[in-house]
């Protein structure tokens, strides 16, 4: 099953296009997303005997899955390649754990504003909460997630990374810097969500290319220490982390520049694409 955004109504992915949920079901199950998810095992089994009717869609007109999540939970330092580029010297014990921002986020065919010319790149297998989850434990812990979706924690280093303390949220929160999408892919979809392809490129250069079996800490290891500390609700969003390639940790560095459309996939899962134009403030 995959549940997309369709131009702002909540529609079931299917061959040939897509079903309007809140249209099949004589709106049962209204269009907004966090509304469905409140009601996951409901949605679920619902979208799993619809039938129609199919329309076709333009992919243009995918918005992001979740467009106003409650909580962004986003992981450094999660793949081990990665960890190694950025020369720590002791692999993280627990998750090194920051937020994006929720108004950062937009959809997988997205346009985004430059802010500068240090914006870097970092692909990341996303986890989409489907039910309220307080002190999971680990065994239990993907029946809590929807499903997944492909991502990017865009990041501009020099906010980031400037000052005495670090400011991770605020670099990698600038409008439009959490493109996901394309759907909302449930676990019954994916042959092994524990070992998925995952990377990005520009055009024919490729920029990060891994898998997330390389993951320190999994999926239902994050859900479970995230979930002992808050509750997550659904429609909340895990950035998993990034594999090694980033722009920040190349010699010479490489950032994104205007003009440049960047391709980001987690195999099973699928593919998204952002444009990078010349924002107003770019310096």
């Amino acid at each position: 099953m995959r549940i997309a955004n369709y131009q702002g109504r909540i529609i079931a992915l299917t061959e040939g296009g897509g079903i309007d949920i809140a249209e099949a079901t004589g709106g049962r199950i209204g269009g907004d997303v966090i509304d469905a998810l409140e009601r996951w095992d409901e949605l679920a089994e619902t979208v799993a005997a619809l039938t129609g009717p199919v329309r076709p869609i333009d992919t243009a007109g995918l918005c992001a899955p979740v467009p106003m999540p409650r909580q962004v939970f986003a992981i450094g330092l999660n793949y081990r390649d990665h960890a190694a580029e950025t020369g720590v010297q002791q692999l993280p014990t627990s998750p090194t754990v920051f937020t994006k921002f929720p108004t950062c986020t937009t959809g997988p065919e997205a346009t985004v504003e430059l802010p500068s010319d240090r914006v870097d790149y970092e692909v990341e297998l996303v986890a989409v909460i489907g039910r309220r989850a307080e002190r999971v434990p680990e065994d239990r812990a993907w029946s809590y997630v929807a499903g997944l979706s492909v991502g990017q924690d865009l990041s501009e280093r020099t906010v980031q990374l400037a000052g005495p303390v670090p400011q991770f949220s605020l670099g990698k929160s600038y409008k439009g810097f959490g493109p996901t999408g394309p759907a909302i892919v449930t676990l019954d979809e994916i042959a092994d969500p524990d070992a998925l392809e995952i990377g990005c490129s520009v055009g024919e250069e490729v920029l990060q290319s891994g898998n997330t079996k390389d993951l320190i800490f999994s999926v239902p290891e994050l859900v479970a220490r995230l979930s002992h500390v808050c509750p997550l609700l659904p429609g909340d969003l895990i950035y998993t982390g990034t594999p090694a390639g980033v722009g920040l940790g190349r010699t010479p560095q490489r950032f994104l520049a205007p003009g440049e459309t960047l391709t980001s996939f987690v195999r099973g899962v699928g593919e998204i694409h952002t444009t990078f134009v010349t924002g107003p403030d770019f310096a």
